[in-house]
């Protein structure tokens, strides 16, 4: 694998670490500024919206320069907003600060996917947006755990102004390791566009929304849930994070593997495992040991849908892919901001901190529905040719039997 998948790895580490990292602070954030848990979600909702609406915003900005350009210049925007949620006076500036660092996620993931897969052979693609996407996983092993450490023990700005100081490396990375591609000639954003009329591509960003939303139903409100209903001590949400994290590196690495051979059994096996242990959270989120399994379980199965996923979309949108692919990152963060709320919903229902859980069996199930019409558009969409292809040599047997 080329060095510059390094450089896409590190800044992907970045961006990981201040996404995952709030679930961790949320009590701690929730009690300085004086707000509820589910209020303190907002940060979570805020953030996957602010990815949303900056992946195609971003995107179609860069396309007037090249792509490592464009990659350092969003390290930048991660940075400005990481401090300032470091220093927010107020909840509101804090929100604020999230929706700037977000507004980086969606464009750097989906460009650098892009950048990723042209830097290798062709079957060789979604293993190299794995090794990129190892910066995120890697993340929940090391750099969420070591925020949230530090965060509980010398505060939550600190852990937001390491967190900007990751994103300085990062920077420093992208613009040592990252060859300057010349930006892609004859792009334009009608062309980027017109992958949104494919309906696989349409399909596979709802899968996306669907799939991880699952997964993020679970984890947002991961720390009330094993305090309060697990009976875990406050310093154990760190290590139980480390295992979430861990199954994050697992799934990835095994998506990685199987999606360049067999894609979409690989995303029928995970997302109905999903479902099935999303919907058992809410029976071993009351038992120390099977709930931490049961959390790298879900770490696992959940990203071992992210290389099919992304891969899926660039190959439906090969013709345009840089959009396409930065709206599918964007795709991923619109899940977690409904899992996130609809999470939030079912706790302030008074429903407790395990009901989040089976709305993510709910969005797991609802993927893997969607996973199967996929399949089954695309061989009735190949089966005219088949048929056509096959046409003569049965005309041309028919008179035999006769």
């Amino acid at each position: 694998m080329p060095l510059a998948l390094l450089a896409l790895a590190i800044g992907a580490f970045g961006i990981g670490t201040t996404e995952f990292v709030i679930m961790g602070l949320l009590p701690e954030v929730a009690g300085d500024f004086g707000v509820s848990i589910p209020t303190a979600g907002l940060l979570v909702t805020g953030y996957a919206l602010g990815v949303v609406l900056g992946a195609p915003l971003m995107t179609v900005l860069g396309t007037r320069i090249s792509r490592k350009r464009m990659l350092m210049l969003l390290m930048v925007l991660f940075i400005a907003g990481n401090l300032l949620s470091a220093v927010a006076p107020v909840f509101g500036v804090m929100l604020a600060g999230r929706v700037v660092a977000s507004l980086a996620h969606g464009a750097f993931f989906g460009i650098g996917s892009v950048v990723a897969a042209e830097l290798v052979a062709p079957e060789k693609k979604a293993g190299a947006i794995a090794m990129m996407f190892t910066g995120l996983t890697v993340a929940n092993v090391v750099g969420v755990p070591l925020g949230t450490l530090v965060g509980q023990t010398l505060g939550w700005r600190i852990t937001f102004a390491v967190v900007a100081g990751l994103g300085v490396i990062g920077l420093a990375g992208i613009a040592k390791l990252v060859p300057d591609l010349p930006k892609p000639e004859g792009v334009r954003l009608r062309h980027e566009l017109a992958a949104f009329r494919n309906v696989q591509v349409l399909l596979a960003m709802a899968m996306t929304i669907l799939g991880f939303g699952g997964v993020f139903a679970a984890v947002t409100y991961l720390a009330p849930m094993m305090t309060d209903v697990t009976g875990y001590a406050d310093s154990s949400v760190t290590w139980l994070l480390v295992l979430f994290g861990l199954g994050m590196v697992a799934g990835n690495l095994i998506g990685g593997k199987f999606a360049d051979r067999a894609l979409m059994p690989l995303l029928y096996i995970s997302l109905s495992s999903l479902a099935v242990v999303l919907a058992l959270f809410t029976l071993t989120a009351h038992h120390k040991i099977a709930a931490a399994v049961t959390i790298t379980l879900i770490g696992a199965l959940g990203f071992a849908t992210v290389p099919p996923l992304q891969k899926r979309v660039l190959d439906q949108a090969s013709g345009a892919p840089t959009l396409a692919s930065a709206m599918n990152i964007g795709a991923f963060n619109l899940g977690n901001a409904l899992s996130a709320w609809l999470g939030g919903l079912v706790i302030s229902a008074g429903l407790g901190y395990t009901a989040p859980n089976w709305v993510g069996a709910v969005l797991a199930a609802s993927a893997l529905l969607l996973a199967v019409v996929s399949a089954t558009l695309e061989r009735r969409s190949a089966a005219p040719s088949l048929v056509v292809a096959g046409a003569a040599p049965v005309e041309q047997a028919t008179p035999v039997h006769h």
